[in-house]
């Protein structure tokens, strides 16, 4: 039978998939990502390392899965957007990646809304202006790096980057290219008044490119370090949270999926444009439907920072650290004794485009203890969902059908809270790996040898969490306070 490599490219790991269709895994593997913050709101990672995991990665799924690389048809390659990475005219990297969390970019951002009519750029390009624009990041490096800034020859993503070292080919996938501002969305095309007015240089941009296109062929350069048959298909790739997606089965209004990665998201599909400053706008991997979506700054790289820092010696009997620290905030009250976090460790992406805003701990006494704290960030991403879950109503998108995907969401504690906040049941996903499968069903269907609901069989329900009916009361109180906690602070650390 024939085989698909997905891979993902994500904040906090590389990870590979290889199925066999049409519906069976034979093999995972993955690799960390160091996420490098050397200033405040600074978000970097180095591509290299990326390209390095791949290479790692591939022999392994090989190895596992005891088959050969001339068996594989087809490659799709998902990422986190927009990522930036920058090459020069000899296609070196300029510098490391500028991550699509980081928030260094205030100033540009403000100068973009002083010059830019915003209502018009908003209907014209499908998304508002902030910070996950890609021309406030060149913006950005114009004014601190003109030196890097002068250099430019290709700006792309991430999972691009990859494609392009996989097959010598570079364009920039349809959805990098909307979430970073260059698309005229009701014409589905790149826009070089777009580019001009952010001020991404328009020569640097390379060709847009479908999701599901062939993009080209891996090179015998790539075959030899990553042990892949020369020759094999490359399709355009996919946004990471797209490709969670589709694998999650969500395709109709009403379907929510909450993924809890490196970031949170929360996506909904629909065949409306409905273009709102406050989320972004995406293309839904199957043609003729988008994705509305928000995307948090942080998620898992805020509980890896935390473990980090606070957890990484204690005595866990045996058990991961993430595990222990859910069982200690499983022995705490729901509302952590009044502890309330604002999880805006990066600044905030949606719903408040804030790159100023900051984490804060507020309400901390000598009668909290670790377990009332990793709770309380916990209660800060469900809280924060919520808002999110308010925004897409208020827009006129039905939001009642709550799916959780990734990592995040095997903490039965963290999705009890999940549920609780949200008054809802949310729903488990069995045999979900995340983002790469998507990516490597993309590849499938680009390649001719599937359908878009195909998919649905490596995926099962596995578990549906109900709230808990004397939460409530609490988590009403708790939410109240995490929006007034932003107000007050609001433009506090601009």
């Amino acid at each position: 039978m024939s085989l698909v490599l997905g891979l993902d490219i994500g904040t906090t790991s590389t990870i590979g998939i290889l199925i066999e269709l049409p519906g069976k895994v034979l093999a995972t593997a993955s690799r960390p990502v160091t996420l490098n913050s050397p200033h405040g709101g600074w978000a970097e990672e180095d591509p290299e390392e990326w390209w390095g995991n791949v290479r790692a990665i591939i022999p392994d799924l090989l190895e596992e899965s005891g088959r050969k690389a001339e068996e594989i048809v087809g490659i799709g390659v998902s990422g986190m957007l927009p990522a930036v990475v920058l090459l020069d005219a000899d296609d070196r990297l300029i510098r490391p990646s500028i991550q699509q969390s980081d928030g260094r970019c205030g100033r540009e951002v403000a100068e973009m809304r002083a010059e830019i009519d915003e209502t018009a750029f908003l209907e014209r390009a499908g998304n508002g202006v902030n910070q996950q624009l890609v021309g406030a990041k060149m913006r950005w490096i114009a004014r601190h790096e003109p030196e890097n800034f002068a250099r430019v020859a290709t700006v792309f993503g991430s999972y691009d980057f990859i494609n392009w070292r996989l097959t010598g080919e570079k364009a920039i996938e349809q959805n990098w290219a909307l979430e970073a501002g260059l698309v005229d969305v009701k014409n589905d095309r790149l826009d070089p008044e777009l580019a001009r007015m952010t001020g991404v240089p328009e020569a640097a941009v390379p060709r847009k490119i479908g999701s599901h296109e062939v993009l080209g062929t891996v090179t015998a350069e790539a075959a030899a370090v990553t042990g892949l048959a020369e020759g094999t298909p490359v399709v355009g790739g996919a946004a990471d949270m797209i490709a969670s997606a589709l694998g999650a089965g969500v395709t109709k209004a009403g379907d929510v999926l909450l993924k809890f990665g490196g970031a949170v998201d929360i996506l909904t599909a629909t065949d409306r444009v409905v273009p709102d400053a406050r989320l972004y706008l995406d293309y839904h991997l199957i043609p003729g439907l988008y994705m509305p979506n928000g995307c948090m700054s942080t998620g898992g790289s805020v509980l890896n920072w935390f473990v980090k820092t606070f957890a990484v010696n204690a005595d866990t009997g045996g058990k991961s650290v993430h595990a222990w620290l859910d069982d200690q905030a499983a022995a705490r009250p729901a509302g952590s004794d009044d502890l309330t976090v604002l999880p805006y460790f990066l600044g905030e992406k949606t719903p408040l485009h804030d790159p100023s805003a900051r984490g804060v701990i507020e309400g901390l006494t000598l009668s909290h203890d670790i377990g009332h704290l990793w709770r309380a960030v916990l209660e800060a991403y469900a809280y924060a969902l919520r808002h999110h879950v308010e925004v897409l109503r208020d827009m006129g998108h039905p939001a009642d059908n709550f799916i959780v995907s990734d990592g995040g969401s095997q903490s039965t504690v963290w999705m009890g809270i999940v549920a609780d906040v949200m008054g809802a049941p949310v729903q488990r996903l069995g045999g979900h790996p995340g983002s790469c499968l998507g990516a490597a069903w993309t590849a499938a269907v680009g390649i001719g040898l599937a359908e878009w609901d195909g998919i649905g069989a490596f995926v099962s329900e596995a578990g549906r969490i109900e709230p808990v009916a004397e939460n409530r009361a609490p988590y009403e109180r708790g939410y109240a306070r995490f929006r007034e906690l932003y107000e007050r602070l609001k433009g506090f650390h601009a």
